[in-house]
């Protein structure tokens, strides 16, 4: 039996690769953002 509770293990360099600006001008959300004319492309 697992005990729940504690599921966020934060660790920064596993966010930035998921969620982060070059993580996102892979996966082209960076230039449908540009298209739109979006003032802030990423947080």
């Amino acid at each position: 039996m697992k005990a729940n509770g504690c599921t966020y293990q934060p660790n920064n360099r596993k966010m930035k690769k998921k969620q982060g600006f070059f993580a996102r001008v892979e996966s082209k959300i960076i230039n449908r953002r540009r298209a739109k004319g979006r003032k802030r492309l990423t947080k």
